[in-house]
């Protein structure tokens, strides 16, 4: 009788242990698919976030470029016609002048070398702020006429090798990739002390893959927070689409790496 009960008993149990056991493993699928989601819309939420900081950056730069736009104008057009205007007058003085007034001469020829020097100044400024050759000759002849000019010092040497393709990028890119290399070449000529610089651009199908070396002192061993030209380098890269990593050579000196990957051209 007692075997009958508890065989009867097992019957009853084992259904519901089951039953029990089902809703114990629904349960934990429930939970690691609550928390697959939780982490899937965390990961939605951080990359949501870092979009929004490239917009803003890239808009940021943006404007700044606009505003250097807008000065480089303002110094080429008005600040610039003004002084030339002015050295015309100053030379027509000058041949008025009688020869006897030496004094006199002298000065005027003292106030149009200032002014000569401010008009060499202006246009130099209103270069830099809104680079004309790049927008004339492209990216690569730009780039080597930079070059050739720092060659010529015979101080440093800087081999380059930028493919033609960059010139089918957008102007943004092709404007950020020459601020970067200007940064970073000036950075070797101020602090480096190096005596080679290697610059490579280079269009792949998947991306531009850039490439900047020199044969320095390297960044110091106790760096601490990056220094505003590597800040600037940074925001930069990160303006254009790109990952940049700086560091030092186990050969010795600086090197620079960016990849920007998904990179459009156009025909």
């Amino acid at each position: 009788m007692e075997t009958t009960e508890e065989l009867s008993f097992l019957s009853t149990l084992l259904p519901l242990a089951g039953i029990l056991f089902i809703v114990a493993m629904g349960v934990v699928l429930l939970m690691q698919q609550f928390r697959k989601n939780l982490y899937r819309q965390k990961l939605a939420q951080e990359e949501l976030i870092i979009i929004h900081q490239q917009e803003l950056l890239k808009s940021s730069i943006q404007v700044q470029e606009e505003e250097r736009k807008r000065i480089a104008s303002d110094l080429h057009d008005e600040l610039g016609a003004t002084l030339s205007i002015a050295r015309m007058h100053l030379m027509t003085l000058e041949t008025q002048t009688e020869k006897n007034a030496a004094e006199n001469m002298q000065a005027l020829q003292n106030i149009r070398s200032l002014i000569e020097t401010s008009i060499t100044s202006v246009r130099r400024i209103s270069h830099e702020l809104m680079p004309q050759n790049l927008k004339m000759f492209g990216l690569p002849d730009t780039l080597q006429s930079i070059v050739n000019m720092v060659n010529s010092t015979n101080n440093i040497h800087i081999r380059i090798d930028c493919d033609e393709k960059v010139n089918q990028l957008s102007w943004n890119v092709k404007l950020g990739l020459y601020r970067i290399c200007l940064e970073l070449i000036n950075n070797t000529i101020k602090h480096a002390g190096a005596k080679e610089i290697g610059l490579d651009i280079r269009c792949e199908e998947n991306g531009l893959d850039f490439s900047y070396t020199d044969n320095g002192v390297g960044l110091p061993e106790t760096t601490g927070k990056p220094g505003l030209g590597q800040k600037s380098i940074q925001a930069r890269a990160m303006s254009i689409g790109g990952t940049l990593k700086v560091g030092n050579a186990s050969s010795g000196g600086f090197y620079a790496h960016m990849f920007i990957p998904g990179i459009q051209y156009t025909s």
